[in-house]
Order: C-alpha cells, then sequence, then structure tokens
C-alpha cells in the first residue's frame, strides 16, 4: 500500500482540505463511539444493541450496494465474512459494549487503545510463523513501543489490582475488554489474508449483517430478551444508537475505505492515538468521567506506545542514488 501505482499517476489527487476533513470524520466520529456506546447501554442490552446497530448498518450498506450493482461474493467469501464477523462483532463490539455498562467511556477506550500492539504482535509471533514472509520482525522502535503500551496498560489497572487510588475498575469487564482487542486482532487478521470480496464495502456489509445476527443469537442465549422492555429505554440511549448506526458504522467506515485509497497508510493510522484522546475528552466533558492525575499519565504513556509502534512501522524511503 505504500507504494506507487503506475496507473494511477495521472489521476486527480483530492485537495487536502478533502483528506483533512476525511480524518477529521474519523477522529471525531470514532472517538465518540464509546461514549455513545456507554450511553446506549444505559438501557438498552449491550449484545442486543450491538446487534441491531450492526444488522441495520449491514442491511443498508447491502441494499445500497446491490442497488448499484456490487453486491458480489461467493459462498466462501460469505461463509469466511460470517466466521470474521463473530470475532470483530461480537468478541470486538460486544464485549467492549457489555464492558462499558460499568467501565468508563474513557477507560474502555484506553484500554482498546492496546489494540495495536496485539496486531503487532500477531503478525511477527503467530502469522508470520504460520504464514513465513507474512510475518517481519518487529524492529527496535516497535519494540519500545510494544513496552509503553504494555506499560501504560498496566499503570492504568494497577489501582484496581491494588484496591487502591481514586479510580477503581471492574477487573472482569477490563478483562473482557482486553479480550475483545484480542477478537478483533483475530478477525482482523482474517480480513487481511483470508478469502474477502473484491469491494471491501460487500466484505464490510457481510461482516455487519453476519456480525449483526451473532449479536442477537448470544445476547438471545444471556437472557437479554427478557430484559427488553420499550417503556424504559431512554430518548438518549436510542439516540445514541442511531448515532452509532449511521455516523459510526456507515459515514466513518465509508470516509475510512475513501482515506484508504487517496491517503498514506501512515497519515490513517494517525487515529490510533486521536481517537482515545478525543474519547477521554467526550467522557470527561459529556458524562462528568472523572480523570485522575494517575489515568492521565497511563493515557500518555499508551498513546505514546501507540504513536511510536506506528512511526517505526512506517515505510523507509530507499535512495536510489
Amino acid at each position: 500500500m505504500s507504494g506507487t501505482n503506475p496507473n494511477n499517476l495521472h489521476e486527480k489527487r483530492p485537495p487536502a482540505l478533502f483528506i483533512a476533513g476525511g480524518l477529521g470524520i474519523i477522529y471525531l466520529v470514532w472517538g465518540s463511539t464509546y461514549l455513545a456506546i456507554k450511553v446506549a447501554v444505559d438501557t438498552l442490552p449491550p449484545f442486543l444493541m450491538a446487534g441491531a446497530r450492526f444488522l441495520v448498518a449491514g442491511a443498508v450498506m447491502a441494499v445500497i450496494l446491490l442497488a448499484f450493482g456490487r453486491l458480489r461474493a461467493t459462498g466462501r467469501q460469505w461463509l469466511w465474512n460470517a466466521w470474521v464477523g463473530l470475532f470483530m462483532m461480537v468478541g470486538g463490539n460486544g464485549l467492549v459494549s457489555w464492558a462499558e455498562q460499568t467501565i468508563p467511556s474513557g477507560i474502555a477506550t484506553l484500554i482498546v487503545a492496546f489494540n495495536p500492539l496485539m496486531m503487532v504482535t500477531a503478525e511477527w509471533v503467530i502469522w508470520g510463523r504460520t504464514k513465513g514472509k507474512l510475518g517481519a520482525s518487529p524492529n527496535r522502535t516497535v519494540f519500545a513501543g510494544l513496552a509503553m503500551g504494555c506499560a501504560g496498560l498496566a499503570m492504568l489497572v494497577a489501582p484496581s489490582l491494588q484496591g487502591t487510588g481514586s479510580a477503581s475498575y471492574d477487573l472482569l469487564r477490563v478483562g473482557a475488554i482486553v479480550l475483545a482487542c484480542l477478537t478483533w486482532t483475530i478477525g482482523s487478521m482474517m480480513t487481511r489474508y483470508g478469502g474477502n470480496p473484491t469491494d471491501p464495502f460487500t466484505g464490510a456489509a457481510i461482516q455487519m449483517l453476519c456480525g449483526g445476527l451473532w449479536l442477537i443469537a448470544f445476547g438471545a442465549l444471556l437472557g437479554e430478551t427478557k430484559e427488553v422492555q420499550w417503556t424504559q429505554f431512554s430518548r438518549e440511549s436510542i439516540f445514541a444508537w442511531w448515532y452509532l448506526v449511521i455516523a459510526g458504522s456507515l459515514v466513518a467506515f465509508t470516509t475510512f475505505v475513501w482515506l484508504m485509497k487517496h491517503a498514506s497508510p501512515t497519515l490513517i493510522s494517525t487515529y490510533a492515538y486521536v481517537n482515545p484522546v478525543v474519547a477521554v475528552f467526550l467522557g470527561w466533558l459529556v458524562l462528568n468521567e472523572r480523570i485522575d492525575n494517575w489515568t492521565i499519565v497511563s493515557a500518555a504513556v499508551i498513546v505514546l506506545g501507540v504513536a511510536t509502534i506506528t512511526w517505526g512501522k512506517r515505510p523507509r524511503v530507499v535512495s536510489s542514488k
């Protein structure tokens, strides 16, 4: 993705303002989705809420693709992306939604920021061992970022382990978010190296549709259907759910795919350490989530670790001289 396609040399590049606007959308929208999830699960069952979100978003995307004749996938691709939806939607999103019933949205985002560290480790240790050339040993800069990220996460949960400090979190829910990062990493690796449709929107539509069904089935198994009482759903939760469907799953994802075609991967990847900052700020501003000095320091270490990994993974420019 870092190379230049000769066939695209004469394509007109979009104005820098458009690129900046696209980045602004994924910064703000994806940074605010954790706040929206927190508000939504206040009165909505977490797995059913997430399932309905992705089922509706996936259906809308599928209808649009079908109208333009772009919803093309083989049976094998449908099956593969259905499994991807299980890992990414049920594990990656359902567990986070469940955890945010008690975990502050900003803290949830900081733990999720651990995900790039898992991606690097998976590419190197697991996928590289099974696929040979796909795995590349991280350089020293990436190793430093991994160390900082792990240290930041340890600092964040240390008060809860010790039962000290002004901020203590449910460790079961913290563990659920870490597990969500792991399942999201597995799903991401499957998406990258598995059998996917040529059109990325088709793959995403299948993943959301099937992931939504997985989530609803999982919620039903957990007895969430018995908790559904329409009269108790708050307007704030319903609005937050619609925001997740429209802004989080449709607008931001479409923008992300557009950016992948017109901007450098290194520039796009900056959302990984901007989103946590946005999420923590919005949680404090909107929900009055408390942020103590220890949390700020932990957050800074995590974000610095992610930024260091991004810097270490950037494409190296080889001189032709």
